[in-house]
């Protein structure tokens, strides 16, 4: 079985206790002796200094992750944006027509698609306004469209680095004029992205192509 690492944080109470216990062990062990010489003297109680001061702080530093939330959302968007433009940079041009099912989106409408409701979810979780003139069809040219959905992308990754969790419970409005939180908006852009890459992954098999994540 794989070996896993517990993401589980140490109470800071008991980290500081150890750290205490490990100052105090030093202090034990490198107590110069009478007969200790004076150099020896003064590197033991250098290293006794320095253990000493930094035991809380290594204790601190172990606490729980700032932003925890947002920073996670980060790195996922992130990773569905570099696969993402791949797939859409992978797809030949005169394939950006093609749909599996008569009742499926063309994959260039997907990506227009993705562009638009990055570029929407994010301006609502965010208060950074959404950019003017971003509006692509399905007819517009794989460069154009390209382009659109890694401009969707960094407006995005913009968004996000405003962000931070205690902003999360913000509410908004959201599809429909209901209201949100920021955090759903966050929340339903990944799934979203999830979702497009998973259908797009499938257009690219069909097409004798690679997904970026299977290469």
């Amino acid at each position: 079985m794989e070996d896993r690492v517990s993401l589980n944080p140490i109470p800071l109470r008991p980290r500081l206790a150890a750290m205490g216990g490990l100052c105090q062990a030093a202090i034990r062990l490198m107590l110069p002796t009478a007969h200790a010489a004076p150099e020896n003297l003064m590197r033991r109680l250098n290293w006794m200094a320095l253990i000493c001061l930094a035991a809380p702080m290594a204790a601190h530093a172990q606490g729980p992750a700032a932003n925890a939330v947002t920073a996670t959302a980060q790195r996922i968007l992130a990773r569905y944006s570099r696969v993402l433009v791949a797939a859409a940079e992978e797809m030949p041009p005169d394939k950006y027509g093609y749909r599996p099912t008569p009742q499926q989106m063309t994959f260039g409408k997907s990506i227009g698609h993705i562009a638009e409701v990055n570029t929407f979810s994010c301006s609502k979780f965010s208060d950074i306004p959404m950019p003017e003139g971003t509006k692509v069809s399905e007819s517009d040219s794989k460069d154009k469209l390209v382009s659109a959905l890694k401009a969707s992308f960094d407006y995005c990754t913009q968004a996000l680095a405003k962000l931070d969790d205690s902003k999360m419970g913000d509410s908004i409005t959201f599809f429909g004029g209901k209201p949100a939180t920021r955090a759903a908006a966050v929340f339903e852009l990944i799934d979203d992205l999830s979702d497009h890459y998973g259908a797009l992954a499938i257009y690219l098999r069909l097409n004798g192509l690679l997904p970026p994540t299977a290469r």
